[in-house]
Formats: C-alpha cells, structure tokens, sequence
C-alpha cells in the first residue's frame, strides 16, 4: 500500500472518529457538570478496580488528545478528583504527552509535506528557527495554558522537529499545568462550576505559569552563556563597556550610540577611519558621478537651449576633485571628532583573544562586549591570468590619473553600472561584460534593459551572458577571453575593473582561534540580536550581511549597540523589513520592499500602479521627463508592498515610501499630503492619484451623477 493510500486510509479514521464523537454528543459526557452527577459511581468503580479504572481512563485520555477532541481539561479536573494527587499527575502526564505527539505524527503524516513544498520559501526562516531552537520555543509554548495545545500540536507537525524531541519536551513543558489542573481536581469536590476553580491559590498558580516561561529563558541563557564561555577566563573588571573593531558606518555608529549613552567605549581602526563608504565607496564613487554628470549635460546642451556645449577637462583633476570631496567629508568620521564624543579611538590591528579581551599595538583591552564592523573587501574571481595584470578594484580605482583608455568592466551589479557609466562619460571606451542574461540582475528586467538601453546610447559596449574565462596577452596588449553561446569572445584592454561583488573580512583578527561560527555565505554567523555564537560578541554591516549596504550597517549598529549595553534587560530583533536601496546610474534606480519578478516568484498577490515622469511638470522643466514610478500594492487596498523608481534623483524620491511602508501608511495617505510644486517629489502624489483613479468608487460615482442631475433640474 503506497502512501497515498495510507493517508486517505487515516484521514477517513480520523475524521469518522471525530464525526462519531459529535454525532452520538459524546462531548456532553466530558463536561464538569455531567463528571459532578456521577462523581459518587465514579469514586466507588475505583475503590473496586483501581488498575482497570486507571487503564481506561489512561486510554480515554491519549484519544481524547490525539484527536484534539475537547474535554482534556475537564478530564484532568476529574483524574485529579477520582485517582488524587500523584496518581493523576503521572497518568496525566505521560497519556496527554502520548496523545499529543500521536496528533504531531499525524499532522506530519498527513500534511507536512504538502504544506513545506507549497509555503517552503516563506517557511524557511520559522524551519530555521526550529532547528536551532525549536526545543526551547516548544517549551515556552507548554508552559503557557493559553496557548491551544492541540494547536500547537497541529503546527510543529508541520515543521522539521524531531518526534523524540518533540515528546520529552512536551512532557516536561506540560507538566507544571497539569499540576495545577489535578491539584485543582483534588478540591473539586468543593467546587461548584467552572468558575470555582479560580480560587485564590489557583490563581497564584496560574500567575507563576505565566511568568515562569521569563524564568526559564533566563536560565536557559545562563546555561547558554556558561558553554560558550566555557574554557576562557573572564576577567574580574573590564576596560570598556564596548569595544568596535571597524571604523566605518557599522563600527561609528556603534560607538557613537555607546558613547551617547555614557558607556566607555573603544573604536579600533586599522586604515582609515570612515572605511571603504568614505574612502573607496559611497563618496569617491558619487563624487565621481557627479563628475561624469557635468561632462554628459555639455554633450546635451541643445536640449537645454544652447547651440552647442563643450567641457574642457582633465582626467588628473577630475580625480583629484574626488579625492578633496573625501577630505572634505574626513572630518565628520575623524579621530578628532569621535574623540570628543567621547569614545577612545585606536589607530592599528586588532585582534580579538578571548570573548573578553582584543589586543591592539601590543596592549590588551578588556571588554564586556565587542562589535565586529570589519566590513568587506571586493571580490576577485578566480581568472585564469588575471593576476599577471595590474587590474582594479573599487579600492584601487582612485589612484588612476590617466584616463583608463579601454576599460573592461567585469560586473553588471551596482557598482560595475555606476562605474561603467562613470568612466564612458569621462571619456574611456568601456564595455561592460556580465555572465548573467541581463545588468542589474536584483531590478526587474524592464529596468535592466531601460538601463542598458541609456549605456549603448552613450557608446557602452554591454556584453550579458558572457563569462569571463581567462586573461591573456595577443600582439602586445592585454585580451579578456569570454565565453558566450559556445563561442569565445576576445576583448582587447588597456585596464580591466574588477567589480563582481564583496566578501566579508573574517579572518586575521581572532575570529578563527576563537571558534566563532561563520555561516555558508562566509559571513560572521548572526542571530537575530545580531550576537554570535559567543553571547556579548556582535557583528554588523557588511562582515554579517545580509545586506551590503552603508544604509544597513547604520541600522544593524544600533540594534547591535543597545543589545550588547542593555540585553540583560531588553533586547531588539533587528528589522530588515523595509530595506531600501538605490544604484545612481542616469537614470537613477531605487527600490523598496518587492520587485514585480519577486512578487511572483513568492506567489504573493499584487496589483501595479504605474506613473510616467515623462507627464511630471518638473521632469519635463528639467528635460529629465523618462523614466516611471512603479508601485506594488495589495489587491484592493492602498497598502505598499514594493515600489521601484527610475528616473532622476530616484533615490530622493524613494525616502517617502520607505517611510510610508515603514509606518504602515498607504496610497490614500500619500495623496492626502501636500507637495511642493513643481518638484520631483509630486511623481510620488501623482502615483498615489493613479492607483486612486483605478479605485474609484464606480457604482457610488454614478449615484452622485444622479444626484447631480436632479440638482441640476
């Protein structure tokens, strides 16, 4: 018999028993009242045939559990009265834990693999969670009698957790409830209806169930505490409240918040402050941009009503330019200023030797938490040839003076677009080369293409499906050799930029020796306290990940902050579920919660409202009128699941719905507030006016028509 069939075959047993049970209104047996009339037979059947009266109800029990039937309570009220205190207690015990994991088994049997292959993807993160913890989530659950147990039984048969697990922890989760239950079965005798058992002492008993789960966390993260920290020495008194390794958005707002908070804190930094954002990031790249910018409005000059336009630059001091808006920007993450707020900066490498201590120019800092901020560095793929040339990277870009002449791009993400675009319009002959169908592989493929369609317009050469496979030298000059459709691809260059992504900084520091965990992506494994698997030991930013952005590292800093200072009392899951970003291609492209091709991949249903910018009075004032505002929103309802925005200052224009999304405010809202005309910001009001014109109100619409009518006449 396949197990098809058995599950049909179990399903009719279940659901006829459950039917029986009804039909002949069985349930009216289960009930105080009913257990009251014929307390008496009860008592004497006992005195006479204790064992069988005990098997019996024992059996009672597992099937009145297993299939979620009501009357357990009523029937532990009852064991407690008929068999007293210890008796009932350990009968109890093992025959509710019995039913219950017979229904996990069941729900398992029947349903579980169903509902894990259609709700996979959006169960992975509760599947994950049970693995790690499913024990300790179970017992709190038990130990709560609000909590439905059939229910729960129901649920975590539908979630990877072992049986055996599932049956230890039951028992022991739900034994303080079942004493309380029979020990209240033991006076029922005195008590008259259900309401009696809110006696004064059950009620004590009731209150400390529902503080007990807060205790028993607590215990479980002392012994949690006590095995991570077991073979280190931890120090009588400390140093430092916190100690941040990295000294770029992550590590500068942790210490910020610590300072801020008066916490005595240390900031360690290796090479710059500001890291990569400042120095090789976010503000040489946009300075650059912003560059290239000026150089692409000449050759549009006509567009603005000039006959022609010309800009006479030098490639030397166009970078040089960028290199005075990084110092410009140095003072706000300097030593200096950082200093006066109050945190201990140190200049040199740190190196983390216990869960309590991190060494830096040969002195030991002792600590009762540490933030490790160490970023990432760019990643360089494994090129046959590739290191027999002097390639670039987004940390060594900035030191070019000569224009880069033909300049290989090898990347189609962010930073390889930002780049490509940059450097064509300051006069190189670029081509981008990506292995993947399309530039812009996270935006959906109409925003790629519009993209790509702006590169080949300005003479980029955009290469997608090619994967580069070696780096050779032909006649003298250097050859990127691709394979794309089976055939190979030769790319002469004079200099090739290296920009397919960014690995975490996890090694020579400590994190090794110490045993802290590194996950599959090779970033430092996190919970969602942002700890480590050492518990005053945290990590944010691009080190920890999930997201590679300035933006997020800032973000995950303060939850990291207050959970190392102010844990013991309150902690902070940290929040990604509003995480915008933005690529500063012309067109800008920026994006908030889902994407269209994301929103049918997770089969969550939605509805577009789409507006062109090409209709917006400040685009078309500016000659910027391309580009559109796309939202996502729930069928029928103003509320914002994602919205992508390419056009100018799109990343501006975003700020709105992220905070609409993140306060949980919808279209109608946006098109009730006020915007200053003519700005870029109306497209946003526009957008909402969109999504409220499909809406309108049709039937109610054509009885105002009426009334109007009738005014009329």
């Amino acid at each position: 018999m396949n197990t098809r069939y058995r599950k049909i075959i179990l399903l009719l047993l279940v659901a006829t028993s459950i039917g029986a049970f009804f039909w002949f209104d069985l349930h009216n047996y289960l009930t105080l009242t009913e257990f009251k009339a014929h307390q008496a037979s009860f008592a004497d059947y006992y005195a006479d045939n204790r064992m069988l009266t005990i098997a019996i109800y024992f059996i009672l029990y597992v099937v009145v559990t297993a299939l979620s039937l009501p009357g357990a309570a009523v029937m532990t009220l009852a064991g407690g009265a008929l068999l007293g205190f210890w008796t009932a207690l350990i009968t109890v015990s093992f025959a509710s834990t019995i039913g219950a994991t017979l229904a996990f088994l069941a729900s398992r049997f029947l349903l579980r693999d169903w509902v894990q292959g259609k709700f996979g993807d959006k169960l992975k993160a509760i599947n994950e969670g049970v693995e790690r913890e499913g024990s300790f989530y179970l017992f709190t659950l038990r130990l709560v009698p609000l909590f439905p147990f059939f229910i729960i039984n129901l649920v975590m048969g539908l979630t990877p957790m072992r049986a055996a697990a599932y049956y230890w922890v039951s028992q022991l989760g739900m034994l303080p409830g079942t004493a309380v239950y029979v020990n209240a079965g033991t006076q029922l005798g005195q008590i008259e209806s259900a309401a009696g058992i809110l006696s004064p002492g059950i009620l004590i008993s009731f209150v400390l169930l529902g503080i007990f789960p807060l205790i028993a966390k607590r215990i479980i993260d002392v012994l949690k505490r006590r095995k991570a920290f077991a073979g280190w020495d931890k120090p009588n008194k400390f140093d430092y409240n916190l100690v941040a390794i990295g000294a770029g958005s992550g590590g500068l707002v942790s210490a910020y918040i610590a300072a801020a908070v008066k916490a005595k804190v240390a900031l360690i930094e290796k090479d710059k402050m500001g890291g990569d954002c400042l120095n090789t990031g976010c503000v040489p790249s946009k300075a650059l941009i912003r560059s290239a910018k000026m150089a692409s409005y000449a050759r549009r000059a006509e567009e603005f009503g000039f006959k022609s336009g010309e800009v006479d630059y030098d490639f030397a001091e166009v970078m040089e330019r960028v290199q005075r808006v990084i110092e410009k920007v140095e003072p706000h993450d300097s030593v200096e200023r950082y200093t006066e707020l109050g945190v201990e900066c140190y200049t040199g490498a740190a190196t983390i030797t216990s869960p309590w201590t991190v060494e830096v120019n040969g002195q030991t800092l002792t600590t009762r938490n540490i933030i490790i901020a160490t970023g990432a560095r760019p990643l360089v793929p494994p090129i046959k040839g590739l290191d027999q040339v002097d390639y670039l990277t987004s940390d060594n870009l900035w030191q070019l003076r000569e224009n880069p002449g033909r300049l290989v791009v090898l990347g189609g993400g962010p930073i390889g677009s930002e780049m490509t675009q940059a450097m064509a319009r300051l006069g190189a002959e670029v081509t981008q080369v990506e292995m993947a169908p399309r530039i812009m592989g996270r935006e959906d493929p109409e925003v790629s293409a519009y993209v790509q369609k702006q590169f080949e317009t300005e003479g980029i050469s955009v290469l997608t499906g090619h994967t580069a496979r070696e780096v050779v030298q032909e006649d003298k000059q250097n050859v990127l050799l691709c394979d794309a459709d089976g055939e190979t691809v030769r790319i002469p260059f004079d200099h090739i930029l290296i920009a397919v992504g960014r690995h975490a900084n996890v090694t020579g520091f400590g994190l090794e020796e110490l045993g802290v965990e590194i996950a599959e992506r090779g970033t430092v494994a996190v919970d969602p306290l942002l700890r480590t698997n050492f518990p005053n030991i945290f990590a944010v930013g691009d080190v920890a990940g999930p997201y590679q952005f300035t933006h997020t590292a800032a973000h995950m800093a303060w939850y990291a902050a207050v959970n190392a200072l102010f844990g013991g009392f309150k902690s902070f899951k940290v929040d990604y579920s509003v995480i915008p970003w933005a690529t500063f291609t012309d067109p800008e492209v920026a994006r908030v919660g889902l994407s269209e091709d994301e929103a049918k991949a997770q089969e969550t249903p939605y509805e577009v409202t789409r507006y062109g910018l090409d209709d917006l009075d400040r685009a078309i004032a500016d000659s910027e009128d391309h580009g559109w505002v796309k939202v996502l929103t729930k069928p029928g309802s103003d509320k914002l699941l994602g919205v992508t925005i390419v056009g100018s200052h799109a990343g501006d224009l975003l700020a709105e719905y992220v905070l609409a999304m993140k306060h949980g405010l919808g279209l109608n809202k946006i098109l009730g507030t006020i915007h200053t005309y003519p700005t870029m910001s109306e497209a946003n009001k526009a957008a909402a006016g969109e999504w409220k014109k499909a809406h309108a109100p049709e039937k109610l619409l054509a009885w105002v028509e009426k009334f109007h009518r009738w005014r009329r006449s």
